[in-house]
């Protein structure tokens, strides 16, 4: 996202409070806006009862701060934003916000409502110093198609309301299976005001994805070939950027693994192999287990709450593969959870295009200001709002991207899925535009987007070229000057920024 861009969307909001002034209700939401430009992205952990939400954001976090049982706190909608001291702050439907106590059981952070019911909560706002939360508020919901129509209708409020965007820039929506909810739930997100960027803002998590394989040592690659089916479902394609599997209680405990957890762990991996497959062929059997000595029925369950038999096999495996040590144990166990790849996807999906979403969170505030409470004087406002979204190229790269998901543009197949990665539908950073190794040097990446470009040139000049599908070009050659103009060093914004560095030369 271009400074400049970031600067037109708080201009937009400066000059929409000018026209608002004397509108109280209007000044108090624009001046929330014009501080989420400044804000980390907010992502919200979205999804049906019972999908992971907790125990995967707990993953991300690297702390059991997200309670994960079924009490009182996963019904309640829950913020999580980077503070220097761990503070905990309810807000009730009625009355002044207050601190509730920090409490740690078993090295779980314990909410304690004081007697408050979920429904008399708005939501809880919990300040954590963990470095993950730095770049971006990860906000919890409660389960959609919960029991309670209370308690879904809370998150569905939340996250596509009627009347105004969103209050979540992004979502990770977790899914068992794709079912026809699932698809309701993100049409409907990408519906609203704040998602009308169409699929740039909304990656699919098949969760639980152990359990796909019965909890066997392959279940991970027999979810990832479903992760990959569902990716490329034209139903699901057209809503979200990908599908990702994730183990999430594995990935959780490899994020907090335990010394007394480790050490369970090398005892099992004492045992021959034979002997290991016939105690874990069920939970319940291996918890009567009593083998191998010195292992207690406390420690049993103790690994199986936090890995389930799957990474329990895992964790096995690799010790008596050479990882005997526990922080590089914890680090493969993450790795293998799948965690590292949402992570990395996370990072080339939404934190680098953090600005254009939140910016069009902005722009979308100001339309639906307009819209709602029309009044006199508000054309030059109107007109600045168009000429934003008209010509900010970031902009420009999402509509497309939305269009190439979705409708299409009268591109062959070819050239659309080589457009879709060059406005960074696989990641906004350089090289994934391109396609080139992550530590391709600025000759390696000049050369290639130079070979794009004349590519993409010729495909704009080419008669055979339909002309739906002019703009398009358009779009990919101004993306491809951009990087072109990093690369060679004109400009030296980072690769988050490349893609509009050409952006002044092709207007």
């Amino acid at each position: 996202m271009t400074a400049s861009t970031t600067a037109g969307a708080a201009a937009l909001i400066r000059e929409a409070l000018e026209v608002y002034g004397d509108d109280p209700q209007a000044t108090e939401a624009l001046q929330d806006y014009a501080r989420r430009l400044a804000e980390p992205l907010r992502v919200a952990v979205a999804g049906m009862v019972k999908a992971g939400k907790s125990t995967l954001l707990n993953a991300i976090i690297g702390e059991e701060i997200a309670p994960t049982d079924t009490g009182e706190c996963t019904r309640i909608l829950t913020w999580y934003r980077h503070g220097h001291t761990p503070r905990i702050t309810l807000h009730p439907t009625a009355g002044e916000p207050r601190n509730l106590p920090l409490k740690r059981v078993d090295g779980r952070l314990v909410f304690v409502l004081d007697g408050v019911r979920a429904e008399e909560v708005e939501w809880l706002d919990v300040e954590w110093p963990s470095p993950a939360l730095q770049a971006m508020t990860l906000i919890d919901t409660p389960g959609i198609a919960s029991l309670s129509q209370d308690v879904s209708a809370r998150s569905v409020r939340f996250l596509t309301p009627e009347d105004s965007p969103s209050e979540a820039d992004a979502v990770i929506y977790l899914m068992r299976h794709m079912h026809a909810s699932d698809l309701r739930f993100l049409e409907s997100f990408r519906d609203t005001e704040a998602g009308r960027s169409g699929t740039v803002n909304a990656i699919a998590v098949l969760s639980r994805a152990d359990e796909v394989g019965a909890g066997r040592i392959d279940s991970l690659l027999s979810a990832a070939g479903i992760a990959e089916r569902y990716s490329r479902d034209p139903n699901l394609r057209k809503l979200a950027l990908g599908v990702v599997p994730v183990a999430g209680l594995l990935a959780q405990s490899a994020r907090t693994l335990r010394q007394p957890d480790f050490e369970a762990l090398q005892l099992l991996a004492t045992l021959d192999r034979a002997a290991r497959e016939r105690m874990m062929l069920s939970a319940d059997r291996f918890r009567r287990s009593t083998e191998p000595a010195g292992l207690t029925e406390d420690a049993r369950a103790s690994l199986l709450e936090r890995y389930g038999l799957f990474g329990i096999r895992l964790a096995v495996v690799l010790i008596r593969n050479g990882f005997t040590e526990p922080t590089p144990l914890a680090h493969e166990l993450a790795r293998r959870s799948g965690l590292d790849p949402l992570l990395e996807v996370l990072g080339l999906q939404f934190q680098a295009r953090a600005g254009a979403l939140k910016a069009r969170t902005a722009l979308a505030a100001v339309g639906n200001l307009l819209d709602s409470r029309p009044r006199q004087g508000t054309d030059r406002l109107a007109a600045s709002l168009e000429r934003l979204q008209a010509n900010a190229h970031e902009f420009r790269e999402l509509r497309l991207l939305a269009a190439l998901r979705t409708t299409g543009v009268g591109l062959a197949p070819e050239l659309a899925a080589d457009a879709e990665q060059l406005i960074g539908g696989c990641g906004a950073a350089a090289s994934r535009r391109l396609g080139v190794a992550p530590d391709s040097g600025p000759e390696v990446l000049a050369a290639e987007a130079r070979r794009r470009l004349v590519r993409w040139r010729g495909a704009a000049e080419s008669p055979l070229t339909a002309r739906s599908a002019l703009e398009a070009c358009r779009v990919v050659i101004r993306s491809c000057e951009g990087i072109l103009a990093d690369c060679t060093g004109r400009d030296r914004m980072g690769p988050a920024a490349a893609v509009s560095a050409g952006r002044a030369r092709s207007t």
